[in-house]
């Protein structure tokens, strides 16, 4: 965790304009930010995010946001796993439907020009390198295309445009707030420098990998890919394992966290924020919401050691 703050605003200010980043689970952290914010007097006018940062930023935005922390954080492995459709096309690994369903039964749909605020979901429109910036429609629509990570999920269209992760062109969209008129603005970057991390045992190791074949063998859909999966992790030497280097995936996920870090100290130094808050790039795993609970309390302390100097003043 890191803080990089600019020039103070004075200490009546209290209307905030909030831009979220995209990474994953990591984006849980948030949570424990708006908690902060809301705890301390700020009030919230204005949201603009990209991935996960849409995802969370949508849910306050439709006054959700407690319902869905009480869900996130009951989820294991296992829910995270039953939640994955895999799609049969070659655009995408998963449909995503099944999330988005279950999300919008949880906490219902609205539409954006409806919210209490203002709010933007931020996609890419990969075709014409060029942001989108969705501020009408289905809340849950706009957060959709907003997930859309490349290979992972399914790109979506609207409007006769193939849209994918905000995170990809600019994953800290600042830009949606600039004709706010609040009194400052508030970026929360989650692919800031890697923390040392605290290396796994083999016991961990083992018993996830025992976990995650258990469960794709426990669904049907997914009984083949569970048994492939088991045999190719009882192959898999665990002596040297590190979990930066056990399969492709992890390799994948390093490089789309390596690229949006770099996007994002070029976006940021172009556009700065009054106030950054910024989570290390490895504070988890991109697919690691169970640990929902341990990055809420990341987003609440960092917002708490960002912003401080400011309450204070």
């Amino acid at each position: 965790m890191s803080v990089n703050n600019s020039t103070a605003t004075s200490v009546a200010t209290k209307n905030i304009s909030l831009v979220l980043g995209s990474g994953g689970a990591r984006g849980l952290a948030h949570i424990g930010i708006i908690k902060w914010l809301t705890e301390n007097g700020y009030e919230i006018k204005s949201i603009s995010g990209c991935s996960i940062g849409a995802l969370v930023g949508g849910i306050y935005a439709a006054g959700k946001l407690d319902v869905f922390e009480q869900w996130v954080c009951g989820l294991s492995k296992v829910d995270i796993i039953s939640l994955l459709d895999i799609s049969w096309t070659s655009s995408g690994l998963l449909r995503g439907d099944k999330i988005i369903n279950t999300l919008i039964g949880l906490l219902g749909d609205q539409i954006i020009e409806d919210l209490p605020l203002k709010y933007t979901a931020v996609a890419s429109d990969i075709k014409n390198e060029k942001e989108v910036w969705i501020n009408t429609g289905s809340l849950f629509e706009a957060i959709r295309a907003s997930i859309s990570l490349p290979l992972f999920f399914t790109p979506v269209e609207r409007k006769g445009v193939q849209l994918i992760d905000g995170g990809v062109l600019n994953p800290v969209p600042i830009a949606p707030t600039f004709s706010d008129e609040n009194d400052f603005i508030v970026a929360v970057n989650l692919g800031g420098e890697v923390d040392a991390e605290k290396p796994r045992s083999t016991n961990e190791v083992e018993l996830e990998k025992e976990q995650i074949a258990a469960t794709l063998e426990d669904l049907s859909f997914h009984q083949k890919l569970g048994h492939y999966i088991k045999r190719v992790g009882d192959n898999l030497s665990i002596k040297n394992y590190r979990p930066e280097t056990w399969d492709a995936y992890n390799i994948a996920d390093q490089a789309f966290d390596a690229m949006q870090s770099s996007i994002a100290r070029l976006k940021l130094a172009a556009y700065p924020a009054d106030y950054n808050i910024v989570i290390a790039r490895n504070a988890c795993g991109t697919l690691e919401f169970d640990r929902a609970r341990e990055m809420i309390e990341l987003g609440y302390q960092s917002a708490q050691q960002a912003l401080q100097p400011l309450k204070e003043k």
